[in-house]
This record gives structure tokens, sequence and C-alpha cells, in this order.
């Protein structure tokens, strides 16, 4: 027996997945045949699996708006990735592997087998969803999952990420013809085609892995070729662009503090400056001071002994009072330039940093500029089309049980 596999992305409806929603082309009859692997909420997911990374970045930012309340709102609001990816995976088709024929139920049998290890083989690929359906025309696997990597160095050290998570597991560097996710899916099908020849299926395959896609997906694949420079911009270049403003905004950050430190040491100045006009002013405390002002000498007493006895001692007085002053002075001005000169040279490194990330940034205002003549050319609805086929293309699946989860 020949039978072909077929790979195909989903839109994500959950909830028509775990039949809270039924579509018309659903048979209820054979709904209590189906199977749930996973039927977890996605945002009690993200908490247990981000809520610790985010306090962990919450607690080195130094400023406030730089500080992430609920990591689910900002993947879903952002546009670097996506909450979520569904892979649906088929043997053969209606008119050979109907849910209703013998052949069908053989299917859901290495179906079956074939989930049993998938998250083992995909740790980076956070399963919270997932269901086999029998009650539709052919037996068929809905999984959903989040991609997720671990000691990440931007942002959060575990964030959502699919080409990343896809490197984790070895399927790294794609080309147009040849992407992370093309990767990913061929070795998916070498797991799938092992269980069918376990239970006697022998996959049949139609020339080229492009060939044996299902028609609907296969489509999507040559449409984006068509615009193969916007898959380089946005898979390739939407991390380094990230990357740069993560830099950037750093390099801000730092700058600010070394600004408010000087601001600091400048106050600090002031504060001496004014100090030593007080004291100047105020002078006069040593005039009126008897035990500073030199007396008159007493009757009968010789030149001698009063230099010995009131003169020299008052001069030593003043002595150590101006020696005291002075030390004061010079440990002050000797602090607060040193301070000065710190502030001054982060600055100037500061300012360094801030040259590097704009001459960082030109070539990536090129590629903008390309990608808007692109939409000059081809239309904001045929770009945003394809933007999200592109995208959509990005999949992976998540670990077995969330409670369990495990980050190192």
């Amino acid at each position: 027996m020949k039978r072909t596999i077929s790979v195909m992305l989903g839109k994500g409806s959950v909830n028509h997945n775990s039949r809270k929603f039924k579509a018309e082309n659903i048979d209820g009859e054979r709904t209590s045949q189906n199977i749930t692997y996973y039927d977890l909420p996605i945002k009690e997911v993200y908490h247990q699996l981000f809520d610790e990374a985010r306090q962990r970045y919450n607690a080195k930012q130094k400023r406030d708006d730089r500080c992430i309340d609920d990591y689910y709102e900002k993947i879903r609001t952002g546009k670097q990735e996506k909450l979520f990816h569904e892979v649906i995976l088929q043997i053969g088709s209606k008119e050979n592997m109907s849910s209703v024929l013998e052949d069908g139920q053989l299917a859901a049998k290495v179906l079956d087998e074939y989930m049993q290890d998938f998250q083992n083989r995909n740790p980076n690929l956070l399963v919270f969803s997932a269901h086999l359906h029998m009650d539709e025309a052919t037996p068929h696997l809905h999984i959903d999952f989040v991609p997720y990597i671990t000691g990440s160095k931007r942002g959060l050290d575990i964030r959502v990420s699919l080409k990343q998570a896809l490197a984790a597991l070895g399927f790294t560097g794609g080309t147009r013809g040849n992407t992370e996710w093309s990767q990913w899916v061929r070795s998916e099908k070498e797991q799938l085609s092992q269980a069918m020849e376990r239970h006697g299926i022998e996959w049949e395959q139609l020339g080229t892995h492009d060939e044996h896609l299902s028609v609907m997906n296969y489509k999507k694949e040559q449409r984006t070729k068509e615009v193969a420079v916007l898959d380089g911009v946005i898979l390739v270049k939407q991390d380094e662009i990230s990357t740069l403003a993560d830099k950037e905004a750093n390099a801000k950050s730092e700058l600010d503090a070394s600004l408010s430190r000087l601001e600091k040491t400048q106050g600090k100045l002031r504060t001496a400056k004014e100090r030593a006009r007080f004291v100047a002013k105020n002078a006069r405390h040593y005039d009126d001071d008897p035990k500073y002002n030199l007396p008159e000498p007493k009757p009968l007493m010789s030149a001698k002994a009063y230099h010995e006895k009131v003169a020299l001692p008052l001069v030593r007085k003043l002595k150590d009072v101006i020696r005291g002053v002075l030390l004061r002075y010079f440990e002050k001005t000797k602090e607060l330039k040193t301070a000065l000169d710190r502030a001054n040279g982060e600055i100037q490194d500061l300012s360094k940093q801030m040259k590097k990330c704009e001459s960082e940034l030109v070539p990536l205002r090129v590629i903008e500029k390309d990608y808007r003549r692109l939409r000059n050319v081809l239309g904001d609805r045929r770009v945003d089309e394809l933007v999200s086929e592109a995208r959509e293309k990005e999949i992976a699946v998540g670990k077995p049980q969330i409670k369990q989860v495990s980050v190192r």
C-alpha cells in the first residue's frame, strides 16, 4: 500500500480543533472518535513559560518604560513573532484513506503513534493544543505550538523565536529554496513515513518535496517565490533590526544614566563652590573670635615673652586652621575632578556606541526603502498577503506537559 504525506499550515482555530465550535463539514456522530492530546489555555502557557524570564528581564531595566508587563500581549500586538503556529498532517486523501473506511482507521493509528514521540523530538516547540480528527472526511492531526529558545542574549533570556527554535533543533543555514522550516517539514515527514512502514504503508513521493505537499500549500509556496526578496527581508533581517534597536535603546539608556551622574557631579561642584563662597563670606568669624585675635601685651611683659607665649601659639592655631581648610579643599576638588573625568569618559564611549549603532542602521534603512518600493509596485494588499504567507511558514512545536516544563 502506498500513500502520500501532506503537511499543511493551519489557521490556528483552537476552538474549532477542540470542537468548541463545529463547522458544517463535521460528522457529529463520529466526534467521539477524536483524540485530544493537549488542550491548554495559551495565556496560561505563556505565563508558566515566560513569567520568570520576564521578571528577570524587568529587574535589569533602569527605565520603567522598558519593562514588560505582559509578554503575551507584547507578542500578540507586536510584528516580530506570532503567538503560536499550527501544523496539520494527513496520510493519503479522502479517496483512499476515508475516515469511515478501514484504511482510515489505520491512518489514525499511524498518526497517533507519530504524535506520541512528537514532543521528545521537538523540545523547543511547546505544544499546548493537539487533536486527531476522525469526524471529517480524512483522519488528520492538528498540532498548535509556541516556539521558544533559552539562554537568549537579547530581550528575555527565554523568549519566542521560530527561527532560533528550529536552529536549536538542528535546522540551520536555510536558504530561500531550502528554509529552516522546509528542512524541519522534511524531517517530520521522514518520522511519519517510518511509522507508516511499521504498519505496512509505503510513502508515495511524487518527485520532489514540493510536489507531495498539499495542493493548497504548494500554491502558497509558488506565490511566495514571486517575491523571494520579501521572504529574505522578513525572515532574515527582522532579528538584525530588533538587535540593533535593542543596542540603540541600551546605549541611550546608558547615556541617560551617565548624563544623570554628570549632573549629580556638577551639582556637587556647585555645592562645593557655594560652600567656598559661604566660608569666604563668613570668614569674619575668625576676626571676631578672641582666640584668633592677637591680644595686647601685658604690662611689663618683655618682647621675648610676648613672642613665645602669645604670638607663636596664635600663629600655630592659624596654621592648623589654614592647613585643615586647604586639605579639605584639595581632597574634595580631587574627588569631584575624578568623578567628572569618569562621567565625561563614559559619555564619550557611549557617543561612539551611538554612532556605531547609527552606521549599522544605514544598510537596514536601504532595505526598508527597497521594501517600500516593492509595496509601490505590487500594492499593499498583495504584499500583505505574501508577508502573511511567509510568516505562516514559520512553524514549530512545544513540550509535553506545561506543568512539568523545566527550563535550563
